[in-house]
């Protein structure tokens, strides 16, 4: 079961000149996946003009990855840490009750294209920390670079859930497949270009949930990037993605 869900379908909010896309849209009841897919909670995709913050959430139980695709973000929190993504990097954060957390452009004059991913918080995640890596360019071209795990491989960020998080850059007529262990699911984010899942085609801002899958294989058809995350799958997202799949063919 493939679910496609369209860029123009993702909730779009705009404060001042802050502008947010969410995939997963909790203020909107009426979507079966409102609540996300798996341990995925949220993925937003921000452009931040100077000195605007990068979108929050009531609540702060969650494991947070962010990815800088284009400018700097610094982050602060109630307990003094401070830093500075740049671009190219991923940052994981855990964020917990009572610690306070922003991120914002870090520019005077440049605008920032920021990915900011939830994840659902595990009774490990009871101790908020950071950890901040760059994965070039090279490391990413080509195949899909592992960018976040539970044990750390490949040197990935460390995280506390069952969660593995991917990246990819792809050339016109590059193939890549992953495969899909028993009772775990995928959802792939296309950040830029165009790609192919057998007959459907991916544009930029459009995802993919894989469900009962084998294998995640794509095509890129121009030059592409991708983020993709492999979670469980919980029977209640299966039935949700069963409905996204019928009203959004």
């Amino acid at each position: 079961m493939i679910s496609v869900l369209r860029a123009s379908e993702r909730h779009h909010g705009r404060f001042r000149k802050r502008q947010v896309w969410r995939t997963f849209a909790p203020v909107d009841r009426s979507d079966g996946l409102s609540d996300g897919f798996g341990a995925l909670e949220t993925l937003d995709e921000n452009r931040l003009p100077p000195f605007a913050e990068v979108a929050r959430y009531a609540r702060d139980d969650a494991e947070i990855l962010t990815y800088v695709r284009e400018g700097a973000v610094t982050c602060e929190d109630s307990t003094g840490h401070a830093g500075v993504i740049q671009s190219g990097e991923f940052q994981r954060m855990s964020a917990v009750p009572g610690v306070r957390h922003s991120e914002t452009n870090a520019s005077r004059s440049d605008w920032a294209h920021v990915f900011q991913i939830r994840l659902r918080c595990s009774t490990a995640a009871n101790e908020s920390g950071r950890e901040r890596k760059r994965f070039s360019a090279a490391e990413r071209r080509g195949g899909l670079c592992i960018v976040a795990s539970p044990d750390a491989r490949k040197g990935s960020l460390r995280l506390h859930g069952d969660t593995r998080m991917y990246a990819a850059l792809l050339e016109p007529g590059q193939h890549v497949v992953h495969e899909l262990a028993s009772e775990r699911a995928a959802w792939l984010h296309l950040v830029q270009g165009e790609v192919t899942l057998g007959d459907v085609v991916l544009t930029a801002g459009d995802s993919a949930g894989f469900m009962t899958e084998r294998a995640v294989a794509l095509t890129a058809r121009e030059d592409s990037e991708i983020l993709m995350l492999d979670v469980g799958q919980p029977r209640a997202h299966l039935l949700a993605a069963s409905d996204l799949q019928h009203r959004r063919p």
